[in-house]
C-alpha cells in the first residue's frame, strides 16, 4: 500500500462526525489484524472509536494500515500510543482522548515525515480538537522518562542521491574528498507487507570515513533516511535481495545528515574496493 494513503482516508472521516466522545459504543476484543496497535497495554477497544469507524473488517483494520508506514519512521516515540488512542481507543467507562499536548509533541514530531511526502498535517488530527486540560486524556511522557533514542543526527529530507554502477577510480577518489563520511552497508527492500519495517539495513555499517556518524547509531540513521526518503529508496533499492552499497554524505548546516552518493558495490567492480583501501593514504 502507498505511503500515506492514510491521508484520503482521513479526509473521508472528516465530514462524517469523528470524535463524537457521546456516541453510544461497544467494547471488542482488539483483533490479531490489527498489529500496529499490539502491545498498547490493553487488549479491548471500543466501536465506533474516535475517528468514527464501526466496523473492524471494512474500517478499522483495513485502514490502520495506512498508519504503519509512518510509525516503522519512529518519528515520535508515542506516535503509537496517539494514534492508537484514536483507532483502537482503550474500553473503559468513557473515551480517553489524546491531549492536545500529547497531539502537539506527535505532530511537530511526524508533520516533517509528511512534509517530506507533500502532504500537511490532516485536519482529522487537528490539536485544538483534543482537551487542552491534562485530566482525562492521555498525557505525553515526561522528559526526563523519554524513550527517544540519544542520537545527535536525523536523517535530511532531501532530493534523491545519483547512483552510479562501475563508477571510475576517480569519481569514487572524487565523492570520498567531497563528503564528510562513507559507509558501507547492505540495504534491502521487502517485498511483501510486513510488520517489520519496509526498509532495512541489514548487519553492521562499516565506516570508511566516519565523520559526523557515531558508531552505535549509524544503521538506524541509514535506515531512518531510507523511511523518511521513500519515494528515493524505491527508486534506489530493488526488493527481495540485499544489495552492498558505498554511501557518501554530510551534515547540514542544520544538523541533519543528507545522502548525496550511492554506489552499489559490485562483485566485479574494482574500482570500489581500490579506493576505500587506499582512500586513508589519499591526499584530496
Amino acid at each position: 500500500m502507498a505511503l500515506f494513503s492514510i491521508l484520503l482516508a482521513l479526509t473521508v472521516v472528516s465530514h462524517t462526525g469523528a470524535f463524537d466522545l457521546g456516541q453510544s459504543t461497544r467494547c471488542v476484543s482488539i483483533p490479531h489484524q490489527l498489529s500496529v496497535c499490539h502491545d498498547v497495554g490493553y487488549s479491548e477497544m471500543r466501536l465506533p472509536n474516535l475517528m468514527g469507524h464501526s466496523s473492524l473488517e471494512a474500517e478499522v483494520v483495513p485502514r490502520s494500515e495506512d498508519w504503519r508506514s509512518l510509525l516503522q519512521t519512529g518519528c515520535h516515540p508515542q506516535a503509537q500510543a496517539f494514534l492508537c488512542s484514536l483507532i483502537a481507543p482503550v474500553c473503559l467507562d468513557t473515551f480517553i482522548p489524546p491531549c492536545r499536548s500529547l497531539c502537539v509533541a506527535v505532530r511537530d514530531s511526524c508533520a516533517p515525515v509528511l512534509a517530506c511526502h507533500g502532504h500537511s498535517w490532516p485536519e482529522v488530527l487537528n490539536c485544538d480538537r483534543f482537551p487542552a486540560h491534562e485530566d482525562v486524556c492521555l498525557t505525553p511522557l515526561p522528559k526526563h522518562i523519554s524513550t527517544f533514542p540519544k542520537v545527535f543526527s536525523q536523517p535530511a529530507c532531501q532530493t534523491c542521491p545519483s547512483v552510479e554502477e562501475l563508477p571510475s577510480l576517480k569519481t569514487v577518489m572524487d565523492a570520498l574528498c567531497l563528503n564528510g563520511f562513507a559507509v558501507k552497508a547492505k540495504l534491502s527492500r521487502r517485498r511483501v507487507l510486513s510488520t517489520a519495517p519496509e526498509m532495512e539495513v541489514e548487519g553492521k555499517v562499516e565506516f570508511i570515513e566516519r565523520g559526523p556518524l557515531l558508531p552505535y547509531s549509524a544503521a538506524q540513521l541509514l535506515q531512518q533516511w531510507l523511511l523518511l526518503n521513500l519515494h528515493c529508496a524505491h527508486a534506489l533499492v530493488r526488493p527481495g535481495r540485499a544489495q552492498l552499497y558505498l554511501l557518501t554524505g554530510h551534515a547540514r548546516p542544520d544538523g541533519t545528515v543528507s545522502i548525496t552518493h550511492l554506489f552499489p558495490w559490485l562483485k566485479k567492480d574494482i574500482h570500489i574496493a581500490t579506493a576505500t583501501r587506499k582512500w586513508k593514504q589519499h591526499k584530496c
